[in-house]
Formats: C-alpha cells, structure tokens, sequence
C-alpha cells in the first residue's frame, strides 16, 4: 500500500531543526589539547552515582515529544548517524551496500510522504574497519558523508603503540576523515594518567588534519570516577570526540555513563573554551533511546550539541527502527524490518 502524502506546511517541524545561531553554525575550533594536570583529574574524582542514576531515571521522563515533532528529532537523529558495521563478516560488498543506504536511508515514498521535497537528510560518516576504508571512499565520493575507521587494534587497543599509530596512519593514507581510536583500559585501572596521556597525543599526531576519536570501552571501565578520569585525560591529550564504547562489551552506552562524560565535556569546554564532541555506541538501536539521548544532550549541553560536529550516534540497526517509526507516523501502522534493509 503506498504511504500517503501529507502538505509541506502541516509538516514544518519534520524538516531538520534550525541553525543553531542566526545565518549558520558557529565553527567549532578543534580541540589543540592542553598540558596533563592532575590537580584538575583530582577535582574531578567525586563522582555521585546514586545522583547520576536519578537523574538518568527522570531525565526522559520529563520530556514527551509527540506526532511530528517526534518524526522531526527522527530525522535529526539519522544526520547524527555514524552508520557502523564492524563484523567479522564484512566485505567490499556488504561495505559498498551499507554506503548505498547511507546515500539514500529513506525510502522515496517515506521523503514524499514526509514532505521533504529536496531536503537532504543522511547520515554523519560511515564507520568501517580499516581495510574497507578505501572502499567507502569511492562509495561515498562526493556525498560529503565522512569515512571513519575504527583504528589502533579495536576493540581490545592491546596491539604494539607503534603498531597501533601505524594503523590510524594507514587509515588516514587511505582516504579515512575520522579515526575512532580505543585506549587500553588497563591504564585507567592502573590511574597511568600519563601513559594514556601520552598515547593518545601520539593519535592525534598521527591523525592530522582527520578528526580523532577516542572511545573509553565504559563498559570495561567499572566505575563511572573511570569514566571521568578518562574522559578528562583524553580530552587533555586532544580528542576531537569522546566516544562510550566499541559495541562489544558486555554493557554499552547507558545514560549515566553519558552524563558523566556530558559533564566532563561541559567542565573542559568551562575551563578551556573548547568544545568536545560526544558518540554514545552500543546497544542504542530503537527510535525511542535515540530520543533519549537527544533530550540528554539538549538538556545538559545544549541546542548546539545536536549537530553532527559534536554529537553522534553510532549505530547499526538503529536506522531501520527509525524508518519504521516514521512510516508509523505516517500511515499508523508498523512495516516489517525487512523493508527497510541495511546492507
């Protein structure tokens, strides 16, 4: 049954939200990094998990978004997309597919239906092992989709340093814009603040011009003091992102975890004037916890942090939830997930 289509004007807020400042973004200067300071780290070791808790338990609950304002975040979400595959089984093959859904991941009848009409809507960067690289770069060629690789001997980050740089070089060499880097956790277990400091200004270094960023595996890390400590030390060291998680833990992005790290970014940006971007990962793959991590960041950072240059989502399966919410939104009913393919 084909979806019916509804007027542009009654449709207004399902268009991508306003700029953030009048006549266009304000540029966000990249993070240079700033000297390690363990007085700062020491200030910032009081962590209140009970608070946390409470505030992620009713942080959602305050907020409803309904009807086409709901469809209207939906969208947004998709811009924020790092579209992810990071298997076992990856191909060129199934590389190039994914790249074809981020060209395109609204059906024709679904823009239509929405009234877009010319407005483009894709995701932020396709984010792929390093031998694939390549492929997505001619996949996308043109598109202005970013290309991430997932580098330094993800997910475990247990590989050589020098074996490690050479990857994010590689990747960069390859046509890779965004290198998503995974720190060895044993060091935050260690509190080798300098270590990991060091480390990862050796990936920036190796980076460049591409934007760098660095996932903490929260999950492994145990406590959520961890989490800020290495939060604030990747930030220190110069990190473009701090990203939760690689996707494979045992426990993945969770919305305490993402205040303490929102927190710790709010806290650096105070300080240092810098602003940091945030990529929760793992386990976010329905519309509505996409909703609740946008309400997390409107919340605690602001309008501004719903730009693709400094929040992302990364995601697997997230987009075919979104795509059958909005065919709801649009029709009342729920499609089968196999109309909205992947790769």
């Amino acid at each position: 049954m084909s979806t019916p289509s509804r007027s542009i004007s009654s449709l207004a807020s399902v268009h991508t939200l306003p700029k953030a400042v009048a006549g266009g973004l304000d540029e966000i200067p990249r993070n240079p990094g700033m000297a390690l300071d363990l007085g700062w780290l020491e200030d910032m070791r009081a962590v209140n998990r009970s608070a946390l808790e409470r505030r992620a338990t009713t942080l959602t609950k305050r907020r409803s978004i309904k009807a086409d304002n709901q469809a209207a975040w939906l969208l947004r979400a998709i811009s924020l997309m790092d579209l992810t595959t990071l298997n076992s089984n990856d191909t060129a093959d199934r590389v190039e597919r994914l790249c074809a859904k981020a060209k395109h991941p609204l059906r024709a009848d679904l823009i239509a239906g929405l009234g877009l009409g010319d407005t483009l809507i894709r995701p932020a960067a396709v984010c792929v092992y390093h031998p694939f690289v390549a492929t997505a770069v001619r996949a996308l060629e043109g598109t202005g989709i970013h290309i991430a690789a997932v580098s330094t001997s993800f997910p475990h980050g247990l590989a050589p340093l020098e074996t490690r740089i050479a990857e994010i070089r590689a990747s960069v060499a390859d046509g890779a814009d965004e290198i998503d880097v995974v720190i060895p956790r044993g060091l935050v277990f260690g509190a080798r603040w300098q270590e990991l400091y060091d480390e990862v200004r050796r990936f920036r270094e190796a980076c460049g011009d591409a934007h760098l960023k660095v996932i903490l595996g929260t999950g492994d890390l145990a406590t959520l003091r961890n989490v800020m400590l290495a939060s604030m030390v990747s930030m220190m060291a110069g990190a473009d992102f701090i990203k939760t998680s690689t996707g494979k833990e045992s426990v993945n992005a969770t919305l305490p975890v993402g205040l303490v790290m929102t927190r710790a970014i709010r806290s650096y940006a105070e300080r240092t004037g810098f602003k940091i971007g945030f990529k929760p990962a793992g386990g976010i793959s329905t519309a509505k916890s996409s909703l609740d991590w946008l309400i997390l960041m409107k919340e605690e950072l602001g309008r501004r942090w719903l730009e693709p240059d400094l929040f992302r989502f990364g995601a697997s399966s997230l987009l075919t939830d979104i795509e059958r919410q909005l065919e709801h939104h649009l029709t009342g009913r729920y499609s089968a997930a196999h109309r909205h393919a992947m790769a």
